[in-house]
């Protein structure tokens, strides 16, 4: 299920860079929930079990400590359900803010997750390496470091089991130090692999003016289809939000938008785009177990 992934580095990047832009920008609760459903669902079908994990065992987690913690802190709104042991008051909008905000910050770590696996280091030096290039060969480096980073840190850590110096042998204070041996042979391997990949660059010629670069990214039909899509559903989105048909206020009492066909119509085209990715993959699953029928 990476059929999207297929897609122009362009077109990855506009769907990623609306998704999550929407995604903090944009506090009603049905767009919260229309972009936690879409992540959520993306995140599955990018990872499988893998992503059903991470999001029930720390995704959801996060979610409900987050929640608890705004009205900890948070004392504003009108209605008061009671009042806390230091004197404040717990208020129903500062509970109701505190879930949209953790429904806001697992909305962003889903879709993230997915923009990890699509947009992939090639991607990004394709598309900024003329007019950023340091800068695109840094992020580069960041999306590729957290997977290399844990695969690494794996090869150190049964290495150093082997030799009876893993973080499991020994009391606390010989687990602290064989801990902090491998951070420090992690933090070693880090900084020569930086120097080695800045050489490697350096050496290849890397963002001189006129040099060229190999790609095999082309825009042909479908990404074209797929972008006016993208682009069309991210501007109806905006001029709806600039009418107010977006408009939701937590504080200092919970009041939204009266709804009306144009503003049901925004939300429509709200959940459209961000359920693109889920749509390409069943269709292509569709397609593919059709041609698999006619075998």
């Amino acid at each position: 299920m990476n059929e999207f992934k297929k897609y122009h580095p362009f077109v990855n990047f506009m769907y990623f860079l609306a998704v999550i832009a929407f995604s903090m920008f944009f506090m009603n609760p049905v767009c919260l929930f229309i972009s936690f459903i879409s992540g959520f669902i993306y995140s599955v079908m990018l990872n499988g079990k893998k992503a059903l994990k991470f999001n029930l065992v720390y995704l959801l987690p996060l979610m409900i400590i987050s929640a608890f913690i705004n009205p900890a802190f948070n004392h504003e709104g009108v209605t008061i359900l009671t009042y806390l042991p230091s004197g404040n008051p717990l208020t129903l909008e500062s509970i109701i803010y505190g879930i949209a905000a953790a429904c806001m910050i697992a909305c962003i770590i889903c879709h993230f997750s997915c923009f990890n696996i699509i947009m992939t280091s090639d991607k990004f030096v394709y598309l900024f390496g003329k007019i950023i290039p340091s800068m695109s060969l840094i992020l580069s480096m960041v999306l590729r470091f957290v997977p290399r980073f844990k695969e690494q840190i794996k090869i150190i850590s049964n290495a150093q089991k082997c030799i009876g110096c893993d973080i499991s042998d020994g009391n606390i204070i010989k687990r602290a130090k064989n801990g902090i041996k491998i951070l420090s042979i992690m933090i070693t391997w880090s900084l020569e692999n930086s120097i080695e990949t800045a050489d490697s660059m350096k050496s290849r010629g890397y963002g001189l003016p006129g040099r060229t670069a190999y790609s095999n990214f082309v825009f042909d039909k479908r990404d074209a289809f797929a972008l006016a899509a993208i682009v069309f559903f991210s501007l109806y989105v905006i001029i709806g939000a600039g009418t107010g048909n977006l408009y939701f206020r937590y504080f200092p009492s919970i009041k939204t938008v009266n709804i009306t066909p144009y503003g049901v119509s925004v939300m429509a085209a709200y959940f459209l785009l961000f359920i693109c990715p889920v749509i390409i993959e069943i269709k292509e699953a569709w397609r593919w177990k059709k041609s698999q029928s006619k075998i």
